[in-house]
């Protein structure tokens, strides 16, 4: 008994595979080596059919990824070409407000900003940046850094402005009243400028005489307004310059309106800018019905070209 158990395992173990249905029994036997080489074989497909569907599945989800990573590119490249349109309408707008900043500036007898000083502009704003976009594509951190230089500049620029606007405006309420003293519109409507401020041939006697006011001829009776808030100093016949209406408007100006036909202020009384004060006559040294119109500062005359606003102002 001893020596058949040593020889059977000499020869190794048999397997017995038994499959029965109705029709009867049938078995194979398999020996031990037979058995480890379909085990083997069947381990080297498993690991063959994992290590090609993995492969196939990592190559699908790096395709997919890819085909992600494309698309977002490419909408990201459209955002900022938009934007980088949007930035260069808003510098448009910005050097527009600029213009008008330094007309406003020049107007109210305000320094204009220099140029350096717009140049550097107050402040502004830092954008961060994905690391990401700076590993996997230095062009498109090139554009960013291209975009977050337009919107510190424009952010510099706007905090600029808002600090000057916020100047001029202190600075306009600062002289409202002042504002309201300086004659700036014409005193009549109708009409057209004849003899203005300067040296002049007197239509009298031929003399080459200074001519210290504007002229304006119109029909007798046109309405003639007060060119600024003031106060009625004289309503008087003054010899060659005929009915006179005389308005002090404080801060040194006062305003002269000759030739008139009838005055409808008097003496003392308060005019507002716009405010009729008399009508086109032609009274004293006068060639025909017409308004002399006189702007004197600190007693100087001054030309009244440099005065008006475009048009009439109600």
């Amino acid at each position: 008994m001893k020596n058949r158990y040593s020889r059977s395992l000499k020869r190794g173990l048999n397997y017995l595979l038994i499959a029965q249905n109705d029709y009867g029994v049938r078995q194979w036997q398999i020996s031990n080596r037979n058995a480890f080489a379909v085990l083997g074989l069947t381990i080297v497909l498993a690991a063959a059919t994992l290590f090609f569907s993995a492969d196939l599945l990592t190559k699908f989800i790096y395709n997919n990824k890819i085909h992600e990573m494309q698309n977002h590119y490419q909408g990201l490249t459209t955002t900022i070409t938009d934007l980088r349109t949007q930035l260069r309408v808003l510098h448009q707008h910005i050097s527009d407000i600029e213009a008008r900043d330094e007309a406003l500036r020049n107007y109210i007898d305000m320094p204009v900003i220099d140029a350096d000083v717009r140049q550097l502009g107050i402040g502004g704003i830092h954008l961060s940046k994905s690391n990401f976009i700076s590993e996997t594509s230095p062009v498109m951190e090139s554009v960013l850094n291209a975009v977050e230089m337009d919107v510190e500049q424009l952010s510099r620029s706007v905090r600029l402005e808002l600090a000057s606007y916020s100047n001029i405006y202190d600075k306009m309420i600062q002289d409202a009243e002042k504002i309201g003293s300086i004659p700036s519109i014409r005193p009549i409507e109708s009409g057209y400028m004849t003899s203005g401020f300067g040296y002049r041939k007197d239509p009298f006697d031929s003399k080459i005489r200074f001519h210290y006011g504007q002229d304006f001829s119109s029909k007798t009776g046109s309405l003639v307004f007060a060119t600024a808030d003031g106060v009625v100093m004289e309503t008087r016949y003054r010899g060659g310059f005929g009915k006179v209406v005389k308005i002090s408007h404080g801060h040194g100006y006062v305003t002269y309106f000759g030739h008139l036909s009838e005055f409808n202020v008097t003496k003392g009384e308060t005019v507002q800018r716009g405010q009729l004060i008399g009508k086109v006559g032609n009274t004293g040294r006068s060639t025909g019905p017409h308004l002399h119109y006189e702007v004197h500062y600190y007693n100087t005359p001054q030309n009244p070209l440099d005065y008006f606003f475009s048009g009439y102002l109600d």
